[in-house]
């Protein structure tokens, strides 16, 4: 890391959006925008919390989560504001510099580093609270560079291997 990049950051990883119905947002996303739908998680991949869509077009990277429980984190974030950006997540060298030096700084802590793994690798992911109920996740690849697409692991994080 450097003076003038000290979190490490390498893109725009992706956006990820809190929405009332994902499946309307991804065709309007296909449709209006022309993205095209690069991974999806939900019931039929045994995710039982969120159905989520990966949207790319490009190097852009949209993610359209819907929950499917009330109880849901992101059912009450569409409750207070309507369909919403919850989580700008970047790529950066390494996850866990990004996130202390982050915290360090005064970041609010919001989810410590871990790794989640699938077939095509293993992730490092954390995240930081910023305004609101905003969120930056810091991500990376236990690699340097992300792993190919089945689209979706099953466990509501679609952008593991995805993206």
């Amino acid at each position: 890391m450097t003076t003038q990049n000290p979190l490490g950051l390498k893109k725009i990883h992706h956006v990820e959006f809190f929405v009332g119905n994902a499946k309307q947002a991804e065709f309007y996303y296909r449709k209006a925008f022309g993205f095209s739908r690069a991974g999806y998680s939900g019931l039929e991949t045994g995710n039982r919390e969120v159905t989520s869509y990966l949207m790319r077009q490009n190097r852009v990277n949209f993610v359209l989560t819907t929950p499917l429980l009330p109880e849901h984190p992101a059912a009450e974030h569409i409750k207070q504001h309507g369909d919403g950006v919850r989580d700008i997540a970047f790529q950066v060298e390494d996850a866990d510099h990004a996130f202390n030096e982050a915290v360090k700084r005064g970041a609010r802590a919001f989810i410590e580093p871990h790794d989640s793994k699938d077939e095509n690798g293993s992730v490092r992911h954390a995240a930081i609270g910023t305004y609101g109920d905003t969120i930056h996740s810091f991500i990376s690849y236990d690699d340097g560079s992300p792993h190919g697409s089945k689209g979706g692991n099953g466990n509501g994080n679609v952008t593991t291997g995805s993206v």
